[in-house]
């Protein structure tokens, strides 16, 4: 399991809208002082939109909760949106090329394969199950998370 702490920031209609708490990932290491990739990510870290989770839990703004996700659903998620597209890509470019079609046919395969493969990508794709609770010690409950654009009320 994969686990990460999120502050609540509203609730409204069986939606949560959390943001990750600090101190994760590369600001939480102890060697960040030496580190590059500890300034990298503190500069990405910055204005992070909130991700809306589906929860019947009596949560309030404030409350920190413990999310949790199975690596399958995270290996599941990099090979669609990033082998995929990307195999599909190189695909067509080689086709291209193989048929001897020229550089700009060759291009062209691949933005198209590219473009197939995220297709395929979001055609299989599905909101991945994350547990939530309040401590680690709690039983979890599993909510799917909900692909809105809209921002939080609150």
């Amino acid at each position: 399991m994969i686990e990460t702490h999120a502050r609540v920031l509203s609730v409204s209609g069986g939606k949560v809208w959390v943001e990750a708490a600090s101190q994760q990932g590369c600001a939480a290491c102890h060697s960040k002082s030496s580190c590059s990739v500890s300034g990298l990510g503190k500069y990405f870290s910055r204005n992070k939109p909130p991700v809306a989770l589906a929860c019947d839990l009596p949560v309030r703004p404030g409350e920190e909760l413990v999310l949790n996700m199975t690596e399958a659903d995270l290996l599941r998620a990099g090979l669609l949106g990033y082998v995929l597209p990307t195999v599909l890509a190189v695909a067509g470019a080689v086709a291209a090329s193989l048929f001897k079609l020229g550089d700009a046919a060759a291009v062209a395969s691949m933005a198209a394969g590219f473009v197939a493969g995220l297709a395929i990508a979001r055609g299989f794709s599905r909101a991945p199950r994350i547990a939530i609770s309040r401590s680690p010690a709690l039983q979890a409950a599993y909510f799917p998370i909900i692909p809105i654009k809209e921002t939080p009320h609150d």
